[in-house]
Formats: structure tokens, C-alpha cells, sequence
């Protein structure tokens, strides 16, 4: 008997400390480091941003602060949640007539925080001319009526920013092709329309990346979530969420604004980065810092990644490397030894990397140059 109250003295003496050291030292699993991590570029802000995303008040799984959670979670600067503004599959659960509300509620939740929290709201219409996110609305009810060229127009009357959102949707286009239909060319001539995605939750349109390089849009890759980011990109086993980068002179509304109507934006989905490539050299070239090992006629380099992106480089550099092939992987938030064959010993000299994970037009990948001295 006595022995038996020993060890339950000493299991419980066990679990009281697992929960006393669970209360100080909470268990996190992945959290410590999924906030999204890219180095800002000369003049600008590297700021990151969801711009599409769904909650309760329209056909989502979740209140809007938990959108708000999530966001501060994966690192955001920004967010906007876009809920239906024709489409309330909760309305008779859920009744609310402010199509403003969802942004109301995640403003409230973001008080105090760093995150910037943008009025939004989703044109949803069959198509043509489909679904369009309208961001830096002033009032999401004006856009509630009929006549579809109306609603673009009231969205211009608020100066807000208008983007096709996923044009590829074999919901509404059934071979997965963007294409744009008359009204869309009209959308355009008149300003009506201002941006693309290129890329939606799962899906990537290299037909939605040339319509923006012909008509000169702004490029968006967004989660259009409708139930937990955890959930849909995995992030606990390392997966995350796409964003769409932009580069603002600071980090407020006015100049995010700003920049999407300067087209200075990229978009990182499935360590994939895509944009101009004025935007992704800058922006890979700052994710590395180099160090070089003494002076050799085989030199030792470390390279250092700072981002969130492996980088898949493909060497075009007048030497051979001697401990990697051509085509070589610097992970992210790691340091990758390379070795060079300069074949004599050099000051200084150049190396010249495509950026395969990169795409800065349909088929073209940017390159990068690296001056080691």
C-alpha cells in the first residue's frame, strides 16, 4: 500500500509539472515560426496581404476575428475580407443587412494590432463578367443592385480597387482558361477593372499572368478561405498560405492603395514567386546575404537565405560549381555551401543565377547576379 501511494505521489508530482511547464512554456508545434518572412526592396515595403477571404456573413465557416487571428498568425500587414455581397447562404441563421459588418467586426478584433484591416467586399455575378473584389470601399451596400456595370461604377465613384477574381474558375470557365468576353474589354478601357488573380486558394493561371502583362493589371494571389487557413494549406506540416506581396513607401492604407494602382505587387503561392521582374530581383537578391571562405581556385561560398522561399537557382555563371550540379536549392532560413571553380584565384568575380521558382512572364524566369568580392 505504501508503495502504491508512492508512485501515485510521484505520477502525480509528474503531470502536475507537465501542466505547470504547459501553463509557462505553451506548446505551439509550428507556430514559433509561420509568420511569413520576405526582405523588404530598395524604397519600398515588402508587405504582405490576403485580399480575398470569406466569413459567416456571407457563405464561410468562421467569425471574422478569427480571420484576424490568422492573419497576425502567418505575419500579415494586411487583409481584407471580402464577403458576398449578392450571395448570403447564412442570411436566415445569420440575419444582417450591413454588407460593412464583416469589416466592422474585424476591425474591432485588430484594434491595438499591427495589422491593417481594408474595407472589402466580392461582386459575385455569373459569367460574364464573373466574381470581382472591390477593396477600399467607403459602403459595401451601395454595390447591392442590379445592373452589374452600375455596381463597377459605384466602385469607381468610392475609389476603390477592382480586381477579377479567379478568372480561371472552371466553375465559370470550363476549360480552366482565363479569357476575357467583351464586357471585360469594356471593364478595362473605362478603369472599371485594375487587377487579376493569377492565383486562387489551389490554382494557378498562366493565361490570367499574360491578360495582366497585356493590359497592364495588377497581379493578386489570395486564400479565398472559406474555413481554417490551418486547415486548407497545412500549415501546422509546414504549408502556408499564398499572399500577395506589395511594395509600398510605408506601411499604411493610403500607400498600399497606392502601390496596386502603380502595379507594384508579386504574389508567392507554393514557394512559387511571380510578378515583374523589376519586383522579384530586388526581392530574391535581399533573401541573400553571401560570405566568401578565403581565396581559392575552388572557392567556398555560403549563402545565406533570409526569406520564405527555397530558392531553385540554375547556374549561368562563366564557372562550374564543384559540390552542386547546375540546378541547385538554397532553402529557406538556412546557409548553402557552394563551391565554385574559378580555376585561379580571384578578387572578385560574378555569378549569374536563373530563378527557376520564379516567373516574371508567361515562360520567363528572372536571373539574378551576384558580384563576390
Amino acid at each position: 500500500m505504501k508503495m502504491q501511494l508512492q508512485r501515485m505521489t510521484l505520477t502525480t508530482t509528474v503531470v502536475l509539472s507537465i501542466i505547470l511547464v504547459s501553463i509557462s512554456h505553451p506548446i505551439v508545434a509550428q507556430e514559433d515560426n509561420r509568420a511569413i518572412e520576405f526582405p523588404n526592396i530598395p524604397g519600398y515595403l515588402t508587405l504582405k496581404c490576403d485580399l480575398h477571404m470569406h466569413t459567416v456573413l456571407s457563405d464561410g465557416s468562421v467569425w471574422p476575428n478569427i480571420r484576424v487571428q490568422e492573419a497576425l498568425r502567418d505575419g500579415l500587414d494586411a487583409i481584407s475580407i471580402t464577403d458576398h455581397i449578392e450571395y448570403q447562404p447564412h442570411l436566415d441563421d445569420i440575419p444582417h443587412l450591413d454588407r460593412n459588418r464583416s469589416f466592422q467586426l474585424a476591425r474591432q478584433a485588430a484594434e491595438g494590432q499591427d495589422l491593417i484591416v481594408i474595407n472589402g467586399a466580392e461582386i459575385t455575378r455569373a459569367m460574364p463578367p464573373g466574381h470581382a473584389n472591390a477593396i477600399f470601399l467607403e459602403d459595401a451596400n451601395k454595390l447591392n443592385q442590379d445592373d452589374v456595370m452600375e455596381v463597377f461604377k459605384e466602385a469607381k465613384r468610392q475609389g476603390a480597387f477592382v480586381f477579377w477574381n479567379h478568372p480561371h474558375w472552371t466553375a465559370q470557365q470550363k476549360n480552366g482558361v482565363a479569357t476575357l468576353t467583351e464586357m471585360h474589354l469594356e471593364l478595362l478601357s473605362s478603369g472599371l477593372l485594375s487587377g487579376i488573380e493569377i492565383f486562387n486558394e489551389s490554382t494557378f493561371s498562366e493565361e490570367a499572368l499574360d491578360i495582366a502583362h497585356k493590359h497592364n493589371l495588377a497581379l493578386l494571389g489570395n486564400s479565398d478561405i472559406h474555413g481554417l487557413i490551418d486547415w486548407q494549406f497545412e500549415v501546422p506540416d509546414g504549408g502556408h498560405r499564398p499572399v500577395t506581396l506589395v511594395f509600398a513607401k510605408e506601411k499604411s492604407e493610403a500607400a498600399l492603395k497606392e502601390a496596386f494602382e502603380q502595379r507594384r505587387t508579386a504574389v508567392w503561392f507554393d514557394n512559387t514567386l511571380v510578378g515583374n521582374a523589376e519586383f522579384l530581383i530586388p526581392l530574391v537578391e535581399n533573401s541573400l546575404e553571401i560570405s566568401r571562405l578565403g581565396e581559392a581556385m575552388v572557392q567556398t561560398l555560403m549563402i545565406k537565405n533570409s526569406s520564405d522561399s527555397d530558392y531553385i537557382f540554375e547556374n549561368l555563371s562563366e564557372y562550374t560549381l564543384h559540390n552542386q550540379a547546375s540546378v541547385f536549392v538554397v532553402k529557406s532560413h538556412e546557409t548553402t555551401k557552394i563551391q565554385v571553380k574559378t580555376l585561379e584565384i580571384l578578387p572578385s568575380f560574378q555569378l549569374q543565377f536563373k530563378v527557376l521558382n520564379a516567373i516574371s512572364a508567361p515562360g520567363v524566369h528572372p536571373e539574378i547576379s551576384i558580384i563576390v568580392e
